[in-house]
């Protein structure tokens, strides 16, 4: 009987249940919602700081100060009181609906702890981004928003090398993956892919998420392959050497510096809309402020934000493109679809396996469960494992 991949499919997702399936559609339809009302609280953010001249007040406090100072400082301290302003809703979305649903352990006192270093790291990277954005406008005249791209590219890559060595580090304990056949394991298949194998770590993901998981990330001497304690203890050899495949894809694939072309182009298009449509948004919030003013800076990111739930469609079809691209490199060059699947089921339980064409289309920075699975079970179609010759 020939190998139907539709019917593994179907059975591979059904074997999840129909409770596990309800809720896994539940959870990630109601996490569709939140992306629509982050931008309105983005907005009664932006309303708020503007109507109570929050910002202009502490303008006003600065004015004696340089340009570079006076501009860092209230870029800085919008982030850091927005953040303040809306940690209720922040505790919601990102503690209690995530607790609610199985997907996080983390006591609140800890998750708190870890918000508040991300929140100044934000903060201070932010406001060194937009110093610069703002010295663009003052200094490039009506064309700014073309030089942007630059900018963004750099402050991307630059974010991308420090992570892994500086920033990480502040919220998980990375350490070598344990002596033993997984290390084993993943020590062949890094050395196979010219990697490092020094650059496979473990992670204490567990502590913020139940979610079985996997990333790469930095670039250059920094760049690494982290798996999850959750995907190390829940997963089967060859699930950790299926996922692992995926990671190294990203890897070699050279996909990092797509992504930083991709998305500078995007921040170009941003900052041209933010040039064009600022004066009539920020008339309308009840601000005189200018593009290039910091007072307006409320405006700046609530422009932002808007903008990133429009370009939702553009930024998950990219990112599903590399993350497509990641799986057939794991099939082609671990060989192990079973794995692969079993894998992949595991993830739906916290995004839908088998989302309509539209939702997937806008919301998805992966491709759904069901169709890598699919994938995976055409691949194993295709590529029947060589039969053993009988004995003479």
């Amino acid at each position: 009987m020939s190998f139907d991949p539709a019917a593994a499919t179907k059975a591979t997702i059904d074997a999840l249940g129909p409770e596990a399936l309800a809720k896994a559609a539940d959870y990630t339809r109601g996490s569709e919602w939140l992306s629509f009302w982050s931008v309105v609280v983005a907005a009664l953010v932006a309303l708020l700081f503007i109507r109570l001249r929050i910002i202009d007040r502490i303008d006003a406090r600065l004015a004696k100060r340089g340009f570079a100072l006076r501009t860092f400082l209230v870029c800085a301290a919008f982030l850091l009181l927005s953040a303040i302003v809306t940690l209720p809703w922040d505790i919601y979305t990102g503690w209690w609906r995530e607790t609610a649903y199985g997907r996080t352990s983390q006591p609140l006192g800890d998750w708190l702890g870890q918000g508040a270093i991300g929140i100044v790291i934000g903060a201070l990277f932010g406001a060194l981004f937009f110093l610069g954005i703002y010295a663009l406008i003052r200094r490039a005249g009506k064309r700014w928003w073309i030089w942007s791209g630059g900018l963004a590219a750099f402050a991307i890559s630059t974010v991308l090398l420090l992570s892994p060595v500086l920033i990480e580090p502040l919220f998980n304990d990375y350490k070598p993956v344990p002596a033993g056949p997984v290390r084993d394991a993943l020590v062949v298949q890094a050395k196979e892919a010219g990697i490092d194998p020094g650059r496979i770590y473990m992670f204490d993901g567990s502590r913020q998420s139940n979610n079985f998981t996997a990333n790469v990330s930095g670039i250059g001497h920094s760049a690494r392959i982290a798996i999850s304690d959750v995907a190390m203890k829940g997963a089967s050899l060859d699930e950790v050497r299926a996922v692992t495949g995926h990671e190294i894809g990203h890897y070699v694939l050279g996909q990092v510096w797509r992504m930083v072309i991709a998305f500078s182009l995007l921040a170009i298009l941003l900052f041209f809309l933010a040039d064009r449509l600022f004066g009539r948004i920020a008339r309308a919030f009840g601000s005189d402020a200018q593009v290039g003013d910091p007072r307006g800076f409320p405006v700046m990111m609530f422009i932002l934000s808007l903008f990133g739930f429009l370009a939702l469609p553009v930024q998950n079809y990219l990112v599903r493109t590399g993350e497509t691209e990641a799986d057939l490199y794991s099939v082609q060059t671990v060989n192990l679809p079973d794995a692969m699947a079993s894998a992949l089921v595991k993830t739906a339980e916290y995004r839908n396996p088998r989302p309509n064409p539209v939702e997937e289309f806008i919301f998805y920075s992966h491709p759904s469960v069901e169709r890598r699975v699919r994938a995976a079970m055409e691949w194993k179609a295709a590529h029947p494992p060589a039969e053993t010759p009988a004995p003479e």
